[in-house]
């Protein structure tokens, strides 16, 4: 579906989803600096369409096993230079929260370190019965530095969070359903399937109530809960009197039929 060119990542597009697929199964799939360029470039691109959803998956056995350590040997040698990659990395993640798009983490096999804050950073988390979640950064003597070390405790909670990055434990994919950080968990072989699924139920909502609704439960990341409740008040008092698919809602209860939302 692409014009642009990507070495490290597929881009392929089915109805409503979009599925962004990290393609270097030798390595694991880091998330190198060239890879980092690549999802920016993608998201980017993504977001000009009218998808409405983006799996972000992984080739083979792994959904990302983290950075690549050995490529940090030379970064760290340039404090210029790794000062730029860490915020190209914030960048794009910070990207998918931003977007109006739904983000669906389809984790395929091992997601550690920089494969976790990816997976942090999306809206939708669906694991395979087969996968192994957790940060090891300290396993390396690193630590994270995408956002882990706060969108963690946002997801899991403090002591839980802190479990994970203080002992660089790998949980199963029903251990970290089990603590909030997986939502649902499927056979290996049913996992795309699955999060195609998710995109057609969404995709028979209202678009514009879908995007509300990300945008409001994002502002727990950076607002705190007195400020989120009037800002809440405020927007679903604006969306409920001048969007038509609100509207639209409830007629459509009424009559006991199908609404008909704006397209997206």
């Amino acid at each position: 579906m692409s014009d642009q060119i990507y070495e490290n990542i597929i881009i392929d597009r089915e109805g409503a989803a979009a599925r962004i697929t990290l393609s270097r199964a030798e390595k694991l799939n880091p998330i190198d600096w060239a890879t980092i360029r690549e999802l920016t470039r993608a998201i980017v691109e993504l977001e000009a369409t009218d998808c409405l959803a983006v799996i972000v998956t992984g080739s083979g056995r792994s959904f990302s096993a983290g950075g690549d350590l050995e490529g940090y040997i030379s970064l760290y040698q340039s404090k210029e230079r790794f000062q730029q990659f860490l915020e190209d990395f914030f960048k794009m993640l910070d990207a998918i929260e931003r977007s109006e798009k739904i983000y669906i983490a389809a984790i395929n096999g091992v997601c550690v370190a920089g494969g976790l804050e990816l997976l942090l950073a999306c809206d939708l988390v669906i694991a395979a019965d087969t996968a192994k979640i957790g940060d090891g950064h300290l396993n390396f003597g690193q630590l994270p530095g995408a956002g882990g070390s706060q969108r963690l405790p946002h997801a899991i909670g403090l002591l839980r969070a802190k479990q994970l990055i203080l002992t660089g434990k790998l949980l199963t994919a029903a251990e970290a359903e089990r603590i909030g950080l997986v939502g649902e968990v499927v056979p290996a072989d049913e996992l795309q399937a699955t999060a195609l699924r998710y995109v057609v139920d969404m995709a028979q909502k209202s678009p514009v109530g879908i995007r509300g609704a990300k945008h409001l439960t994002n502002l727990t990341l950076t607002m705190p809960m007195p400020e989120g409740l009037k800002y809440e008040l405020s927007y679903v008092h604006r969306y409920a009197t001048e969007e038509p698919d609100a509207t639209e809602g409830l007629i459509a209860f009424k009559d006991k039929r199908k609404p008909a939302f704006g397209r997206r």
